[in-house]
């Protein structure tokens, strides 16, 4: 690990252990601050937000999606839902989040949880060449790459979001409106 001096926290040591386990390249890093969102992160490490994978729970029927999208925009549940061909998805609960990743809201990594979950990976953080992931704690994350984060997730590449350039769009017309 490297940065300032590791929070002593059994889920980062289970993320660390499987990122060497598997081969990955990045090392988690640990942040002086909180990085709960991907604005947060962001400055810390200073880096575009873009370049950041926020990883999301959602409850689907009682199972757990994690969706790991870029911090540049959010998730469009509708248009995940028709994707997966489910009527509706929730955001989960902090309750359901541990339940399933053993992990705390704002920490969640994509790796190190109870049970294998499913996954989908935003696309629009295949536009960065490090990506940057919680590592199992608020305070920690970890580079990676998008094609190695697919590869650490076992995931499924989707669009689950307007990209930046739709979501500025949008955002300019719901203003002028």
């Amino acid at each position: 690990m490297t940065g300032a001096e590791p929070p002593h926290h059994p889920r980062v040591a289970e993320v660390a252990q499987q990122l060497r386990a598997a081969g990955a390249a990045g090392e988690v890093h640990v942040l002086t601050d909180s990085a709960r969102t991907a604005a947060a992160a962001a400055a810390q490490l200073g880096v575009e937000v873009g370049a950041i994978a926020n990883s999301l729970v959602f409850d689907v029927g009682g199972e757990p999606l994690l969706v790991l999208t870029s911090g540049a925009h959010r998730v469009d549940e509708a248009l995940v839902a028709d994707l997966l061909g489910v009527p509706a998805i929730t955001r989960a609960t902090p309750e359901f989040v541990r339940r399933h990743t053993g992990q705390a809201i704002g920490g969640v990594a994509p790796l190190g949880h109870p049970a294998p979950i499913g996954t989908l990976v935003d696309v629009e953080l295949a536009r960065h060449d490090r990506v940057w992931a919680a590592a199992g704690h608020p305070h920690t994350v970890f580079p990676t790459t998008y094609d190695e984060l697919l590869r650490l997730t076992e995931g499924t590449p989707a669009e689950v979001g307007p990209g930046p350039v739709a979501a500025a769009q949008a955002d300019a017309e719901a203003t002028h409106r």
